[in-house]
C-alpha cells in the first residue's frame, strides 16, 4: 500500500538517521514484530523492557510509512467525543479511554525526555461555528465529571487573550507534541544497545504458518523468522487480514511552514483542532514551524491523493488564516497520508481469534500514538500471560 506522497516534512528534516540491514539468514527470536514505525518501536521498548528477545522487520526503510506522514499531535482525546463515547460503549469504558490517553502522554513524556522535538503543550478544542457550541458545552460536562483537567473558554477570552475569533473552546492542560520519525529511531536504538533487539528493514513477509510452539514467517527474501508470537504493528496495511468494516480508510492532508521568526502571538502554542468531521490541526515545531493539517477525503487512489496536494494545502493555508487572521506565514513542505477510523473511535488492540499466536496493535484514529502506547503495555502483558484488565475496552469482539 503507497500510505503517503514524497516529501513528508521529518524524513526531509531528518534524513537517513539510521539504516538497518535486511534479513539474509533464517533466524528465530521470542517475538516477531512487524512493522518498524513509531508502533513497533513502542512495542519493541515494552517487550525488551520486559526481558523479551525480539525481531522488529519492515519491508520500507524504518520509520517510512505512515510515522513519516504523522503530524505528532498528542493527545488524549479520541475522535469520538466523550459523551458521545459513553453512549455507545458505557460510562467506564469511554472515561477510562480518555484516561489511558493522559497515561500515555505521560509516559512518552518520560521516553522521549526533552529530545525528539518532544514538549508539553496545551490543546484549544475549537468550536467550528455557533452551531457547535451547546455539543462542545456537553462534551466540557462529561469531561469535567470525568476527572479531566480542562476549561471553559469563551468567545471574549479567545480573542482577547488568544488572537482566536471563534465562539468557544475546551481548554486541555494535558497534550503534548513530538517528531514521530526521530522518536522511532530513538526507542529502537534503546533496544538493539540493550542487546534484546534486531532490526531488519528492507524485508516484507509474504505470509506466516503456525505450529505449536509458534509461527514461523516466510519473508520476500527467501529466509524465514520463528517466533513464540507475531506482532502487528502494520497499521492500516493490516486490513487485509481482519474482518471487512473494521476500519475505514481515507486520506488526509498536511503542510508544514517555513520557520517562524516570532512565535509570541500564540499563546502557550497550543494544540489547535476543531470540532466536527475532516477537522483542521495545528501546532508548532521545535525549529519554530507551523504545521497545519486535515482536509479529509475519501481518496485512496495514490496519484488522484498525490494530484489533490497543492489544492489542499491551499485550503489548509485558508482556514488556518480563520483561526489567525493576521499571520505571516510561507508554506514550505506539503504531503499527504493515509488516515483510518473505527465505528467507535477507539483502537483495536489485543487477539484476533481467527489468527493465533498474533497480538495486534491497531491505533486507528487521530490520536495513533497515544493508542500505541497504551497497545505496548497490553499486548506485553497479554504476551507474559498477565490479565489487563483495559484490554477489553479495545477487543475485536466489541
Amino acid at each position: 500500500m503507497d500510505l503517503r506522497s514524497d516529501l513528508p516534512f521529518w524524513t526531509v528534516k531528518n534524513g537517513l538517521l539510521r539504516t538497518y540491514p535486511p534479513l539474509k539468514n533464517g533466524i528465530g527470536t521470542g517475538a516477531l514484530i512487524v512493522g518498524g514505525g513509531i508502533t513497533g518501536a513502542l512495542m519493541a521498548h515494552r517487550l525488551v523492557s520486559a526481558g523479551v528477545d525480539c525481531v522488529v522487520l519492515d519491508r520500507r526503510d524504518i520509520g517510512h510509512g505512515s510515522t513519516s506522514a504523522s503530524t505528532g499531535l498528542l493527545q488524549y482525546e479520541i475522535d469520538t467525543p466523550l459523551h458521545e463515547l459513553e453512549q455507545t460503549r458505557g460510562r467506564d469504558h469511554a472515561r477510562r479511554a480518555y484516561q489511558l490517553g493522559v497515561e500515555a502522554i505521560e509516559e512518552l513524556s518520560d521516553l522521549a525526555a526533552g529530545t525528539c522535538g518532544f514538549a508539553r503543550r496545551p490543546s484549544l478544542l475549537l468550536a467550528r461555528s455557533p452551531r457547535a457550541v451547546p455539543k462542545l458545552r456537553r462534551e466540557f460536562d462529561s469531561r469535567c465529571a470525568a476527572g479531566l483537567a480542562v476549561e471553559w473558554v469563551t468567545r471574549n477570552e479567545l480573542t482577547r487573550h488568544y488572537g482566536i475569533p471563534r465562539e468557544a473552546a475546551i481548554r486541555s492542560a494535558v497534550a503534548a507534541e513530538c517528531d514521530p520519525y526521530r522518536l522511532t529511531h530513538q526507542l529502537l536504538d534503546f533496544c538493539v544497545s540493550r542487546g534484546g533487539c534486531r532490526v531488519f528493514d528492507r524485508t516484507g513477509v509474504l505470509g506466516y504458518e503456525l505450529s505449536r510452539t509458534g509461527i514461523r514467517a516466510a519473508t520476500a527474501r527467501g529466509v524465514s523468522v520463528r517466533a513464540r508470537a507475531v506482532f502487528f504493528a502494520t497499521g492500516y496495511e493490516t486490513k487485509p487480514i481482519l474482518p471487512g468494516g473494521l476500519v475505514k480508510l481515507s486520506s488526509t492532508y498536511a503542510l508544514v511552514t517555513e520557520p517562524v521568526p516570532d512565535l509570541d502571538w500564540w499563546r502557550g502554542r497550543s494544540l489547535l483542532w476543531e470540532t466536527g468531521k475532516a477537522y483542521l490541526y495545528s501546532r508548532t515545531t521545535s525549529d519554530r514551524r507551523i504545521l497545519v493539517g486535515g482536509e479529509d477525503d475519501d481518496t485512496l487512489d495514490p496519484a488522484r491523493r498525490d494530484a489533490r496536494v497543492p489544492r489542499k494545502a491551499k485550503r489548509l493555508m485558508e482556514r488556518f488564516r480563520t483561526v489567525f487572521p493576521r499571520a505571516r506565514i510561507e508554506p514550505a513542505f506539503e504531503w499527504a497520508g493515509t488516515f483510518g477510523a473505527t465505528r467507535d473511535g477507539l483502537a483495536y488492540i489485543g487477539k484476533y481469534e481467527p489468527f493465533p499466536r498474533g497480538y495486534f496493535a491497531l491505533g486507528f484514529g487521530g490520536n495513533g500514538i497515544t493508542f500505541s502506547t497504551t497497545a505496548a503495555r497490553i499486548l506485553t502483558n497479554l504476551f507474559l500471560g498477565k490479565k489487563d484488565p483495559d484490554a477489553e475496552i479495545y477487543r475485536f469482539a466489541r
